[in-house]
């Protein structure tokens, strides 16, 4: 899966059959804020978001970021896949 960091809109896009998938982001010092999902209606794809949101954090891995989920999707995402946890920031627990 291909993901773009759209700067100018603060979000990572990828685009799949059903159409434009994003993630909305805020970036303070080393830490990236997910803050939300866009999908198109209809779009109940579950393996496709948890798929991108590992692109995201392998993205988080390569430029050394910390990770903040603000929304309980990617929470549960963390809690499902326990090995991007180093990515959280000190005192963040889940």
């Amino acid at each position: 899966m291909e993901i773009k960091d759209n700067t100018f809109a603060r979000q990572f896009e990828t685009t799949t059959p059903a159409g434009l998938v994003s993630v909305e982001y805020s970036l303070q010092e080393k830490k990236i804020f997910l803050t939300k999902i866009h999908t198109p209606e209809d779009f109940k794809d579950e393996e496709t978001i948890s798929l991108f949101l590992s692109e995201i954090m392998a993205f988080a891995i390569d430029k050394k970021f910390k990770v903040v989920p603000i929304l309980p999707k990617i929470v549960l995402f963390f809690k499902k896949n326990p090995e991007y946890k180093e990515l959280l920031p000190p005192g963040i627990r889940l």
